[in-house]
């Protein structure tokens, strides 16, 4: 079964809204006029996104340390900040933009005596945390979410990009010297380059791929470690343990490009 035949499974086994779109929607799931957005996270305790953890727990183990102080950004209903508690990583704090999944998610927790981690309602679109706050922002399927209403995909428009640049800008604020951001992805690394490398991010920009048949993207960036030229290539890292098939990947016509220059003077 190929990555679009198990999205359509998807669909048919779980609670969703009826377009992509309503993820943008900050009522998505808390409003009680439209059943449906209350039903996902209220009936379904659990769903992920770009795999679950143990797809890409090898690529994780090598940048996050028992002490890392973690933000994930949009955690819904999955289980990666459970997954990172098991591993030893306790200081962690989820954001998400809906009340509902907040909510539900403190519950979850609370029940397995996960009492450490902090879950808040917030919008990675306006971080409202100190400056350097963090070692690692970690993000699985969020910064998809910003593309699926971005006009032509091979040009999004000015403004999915500016709330791109936007959540990079507060990411880069509130990691601390030599922090990581870590983005779980579709988005391929010609696409993402010209955002993660905008001249005023001090970054250095990495990525591992994972995933059977169908890949997905593993960027690491490390703050204060920049080497890149504006307009060169990402570097790959080797990923060991991994069924990669680099080609399948070539014509996949949902991936997203970004220009940034047409929005550098609207900052």
């Amino acid at each position: 079964m190929d990555e679009t035949e198990n999205l359509s499974e998807a669909k048919r086994t779980t609670v969703g809204p009826p377009s992509v779109l309503e993820y943008l929607d900050p009522n998505y799931c808390n409003t009680g006029l439209i059943l449906i957005r209350n039903e996902r996270f209220t009936s379904e305790d659990h769903y992920e996104w770009l795999k679950d953890y143990s797809h890409f727990r090898h690529l994780i183990q090598q940048h996050i340390k028992p002490s890392s102080s973690v933000l994930e950004l949009g955690c819904g209903n999955s289980q990666l900040s459970d997954e990172l508690y098991k591993e030893g990583i306790t200081k962690i704090t989820c954001i998400d933009l809906s009340s509902v999944a907040v909510e539900k998610k403190k519950k979850q927790l609370l029940s397995k005596g996960y009492k450490d981690i902090k879950v808040l309602e917030g919008d990675m679109l306006n971080l409202s945390f100190d400056d350097e706050a963090f070692d690692v922002v970690i993000e699985k399927g969020t910064m998809d979410v910003l593309f699926v209403d971005s006009g032509d995909p091979w040009n999004p428009t000015p403004e999915v990009v500016k709330k791109a640049m936007a959540m990079l800008r507060g990411v880069h604020r509130v990691l601390k010297p030599n922090g990581i951001f870590i983005s779980i992805a579709f988005g391929q690394p010609h696409f993402r380059r010209p955002l993660f490398n905008s001249p005023e991010f001090t970054w250095s920009i990495e990525y591992a791929t994972f995933g059977d048949g169908f890949h997905y993207f593993f960027y690491i960036l490390r703050k204060g470690c920049r080497v890149l030229a504006v307009n060169e290539d990402v570097k790959k890292v080797d990923a060991h343990c991994l069924d990669l098939y680099q080609d399948e990947l070539e014509d996949e016509d949902y991936l997203f490009r970004t220009n940034i220059d047409d929005v550098d003077n609207d900052r």
